[in-house]
């Protein structure tokens, strides 16, 4: 995708740790230390981790990672304490930046197969890319998370999210708890689930890639959501774009994630004004692990491209429930968080 330049910010790089003011996302000034990350010494810190080690514990002004471009192989945990974290790639496109780390599920868990893990509130990251290039076709097909967002008010913005199966977790710590995630003029690629989980978020003008796993007539779902029953909002996909290289009508919009079997958790995915490739099938819907996708809250609204239809298998939200399904009212909460922009 075109990149989006960052709107109003003054990028600020110190050679030692300070305090300095930027403008964070959305335009307000606020109180920022700024440090730098360099694979070649030239920085503050030689890998992000030890950045965000470094990040105070729960801090209210913003502490700014800047990346210089390079691939920074490992794993990354922004511990719950560290709020207010912000990963910044410093080149001139996405993929100048790249976090990778090749762990899966089959070794590590779910969770701990995740490249990028962020437990944290108020978590921003900008210009850079999360992958996780564990190599199925050598080793099999396995969950390998590029990406855990388990936290509240994350942002991303102009990011790359890079994998195969079960590329974003979107969580939160229970399911009483509401992580909410504005994914703004990003990319995300995968296959089988690719973005799932619990948590609330938004894609705004973003790039939805499905990968072929070489099938005529499933190449895989885009969401597995579970969000719980009494959350209204789950993940928004908004004026953003599906493309894929898998074959015309082969690969779904969804299907409904129950962990564990756990009833209560009814996904909730919206594909609103959305333009649609080709791969997708016209029945974008189906069940899993025994649960039916009609049990579970599908809907799309003024779809268009190749892949639109309106059938009796795509359920379409009506005009009137419209003003409901936002990107601000599903990010709003009990705190009025308004990150879009």
């Amino acid at each position: 995708m075109p990149r989006t330049p960052r709107i109003g910010s003054v990028a600020v790089v110190v050679s030692s740790l300070a305090l300095t003011t930027v403008t964070a996302f959305g335009g307000s000034a606020s109180a920022a230390t700024v440090v730098t990350v360099a694979k070649d010494g030239s920085g503050n810190f030689t890998t992000v981790q030890a950045a965000v080690d470094a990040a105070p514990s729960n801090g209210s002004g913003t502490y700014e990672v800047d990346i210089k471009p390079g691939t920074y192989r490992g794993t990354v945990s922004v511990a719950s304490a560290k709020t207010h974290v912000t990963l910044k790639g410093l080149g001139s496109a996405a993929d100048q930046v790249v976090i990778v780390e090749n762990h899966a599920a089959s070794s590590y868990g779910t969770q701990g197969s995740a490249t990028v893990a962020v437990s944290a509130s108020d978590f921003r990251a900008e210009n850079l890319t999360f992958a996780n290039d564990y190599d199925e076709a050598k080793n099999g097909s396995s969950q390998a998370v590029a990406l855990d967002l388990n936290a509240d008010r994350a942002v991303l913005n102009n990011v790359r999210v890079l994998g195969n199966q079960d590329t974003l977790l979107l969580w939160t710590a229970s399911t009483s708890t509401v992580g909410r995630s504005y994914i703004r003029t990003s990319y995300v690629e995968g296959d089988v689930d690719f973005i799932f989980g619990r948590g609330t978020a938004v894609f705004d003008r973003s790039e939805i890639h499905s990968l072929s796993r070489g099938s005529s007539t499933n190449n895989g779902y885009v969401t597995a959501a579970a969000t719980t029953n009494t959350n209204p909002y789950g993940f928004l996909f908004y004026r953003s774009t599906l493309t894929g290289n898998a074959s015309a009508k082969s690969v779904y919009l969804g299907r409904p994630w129950h962990p564990s079997g756990d009833v209560n958790a009814v996904g909730q995915v919206l594909f609103r004004e959305c333009t649609l490739g080709a791969h997708v099938r016209d029945d974008p819907w189906t069940d899993m692990s025994g649960f039916s996708w009609k049990t579970a809250r599908f809907s799309e609204y003024t779809n268009t491209g190749a892949g639109a239809a309106v059938n009796a298998n795509r359920p379409q939200l009506s005009a009137s429930q419209a003003p409901s399904y936002t990107p601000a009212r599903y990010l709003a909460g009990s705190d009025g968080w308004n990150p879009v922009y």
